[in-house]
């Protein structure tokens, strides 16, 4: 009993930490930028004050943050719900092909039809969902393991890369608006893209949360779960099919952003375990500070020039992955 008080308020102040943090990343990405802004200056502008910034902070800024909040959502979610479901920490959506699927539809969009780019959304979904049938067909064996659907991903996601290379080389004159979603960006995003990812994220979060404690009972394995009496195929597909709307929609709006939906999940989980429960909120928090700060590096680093956010990710993750496999905890 002593044990378990002792792991909540541990968590509990873990959880404060982490919402600590992603308060720091918003008011960064907001302050933050080729003209830096006073948080009084900030504030006045958000509650109504007379501020000279007042279009700067509500028309590029503010819709920027929320959507760079819900990107980082997004991918968390997704990577920890398809890392529970594979009992795999390598899992997530960029990996498996998941977002290879949305991106090969949505590269295909921009390059050959893009009068019609404004079915980004639903078509990014449409390749997500193609891509995740296509991996369970080929990963199914009289039912389906984690390990099959790992590897059943990496070549899918090969297989779907491919195709985005074709694309680009075939008409190499088109890629001009293709590039920055191959990397992932955040630039020149506002209110319509945060009205475009706000119902897929929350929709997304209420389900994966609501789902955390059987997610913990799949952890156990699945002939543990199932003398549990949960249907562990159906609740594997279903998680995978959350987890894809969720890829699906950040893929759509800042194109291919990689690494977010595993080192979020995974440095989540060294911090405060891996109960669902926990983990999933610590996801939400920790992605939001990661994605926000990270962006805001990404516009002032080599300010007036703008990286994508995705160069900025690909930086700061790859060594901490490497560290993680070093010391094995992969």
């Amino acid at each position: 009993m002593i044990i378990y008080q002792k792991n909540v308020i541990w968590r509990s102040g873990m959880l404060v930490v982490l919402a600590l943090f992603a308060l720091l990343g918003l008011v960064l990405s907001l302050i933050c930028g080729a003209v830096n802004i006073t948080i009084p200056d900030v504030l006045r502008s958000l509650f109504g004050g007379q501020s000279t910034y007042h279009d700067i902070i509500w028309n590029i800024r503010l819709p920027r943050t929320i959507v760079a909040a819900l990107v980082g959502i997004s991918l968390s979610l997704s990577g920890a719900l398809l890392q529970g479901v594979m009992r795999n920490s390598m899992a997530d959506p960029h990996i498996i092909g998941v977002s290879s699927g949305a991106g090969l539809f949505g590269i295909g969009i921009l390059i050959l039809f893009p009068a019609y780019a404004y079915l980004l959304t639903p078509v990014a979904f449409v390749g997500a969902i193609g891509a995740a049938l296509l991996i369970y067909l080929m990963a199914w064996r009289g039912g389906v393991s984690p390990l099959r659907v790992i590897l059943a991903g990496v070549a899918v996601s090969a297989l779907l890369n491919s195709g985005i290379s074709a694309l680009l080389t075939f008409y190499s004159d088109r890629v001009g608006g293709a590039l920055m979603f191959m990397t992932g960006g955040l630039s020149a995003r506002s209110w319509p893209h945060v009205y475009i990812l706000l119902p897929y994220t929350l929709v997304g979060t209420i389900l994966a949360l609501m789902g955390s404690q059987r997610l913990n009972i799949m952890a156990l394995g699945d002939a543990q779960a199932k003398g549990l009496g949960l249907r562990v195929e159906l609740h594997r597909v279903y998680f995978t099919a959350i987890a894809t709307l969720l890829a699906a929609s950040t893929v759509s709006v800042v194109g291919l952003l990689g690494f977010v939906g595993m080192i979020v999940p995974h440095s989540a989980r060294l911090l405060i375990g891996s109960d669902y429960r926990w983990l999933l909120p610590a996801c939400v928090l920790l992605s939001v500070g990661v994605l926000t700060i990270s962006d805001t590096i990404a516009r002032i680093l080599f300010a007036p020039v703008e990286l994508p956010v995705g160069i900025v990710m690909g930086v700061l993750g790859a060594p901490f992955f490497l560290y993680l496999v070093r010391r094995r905890v992969l």
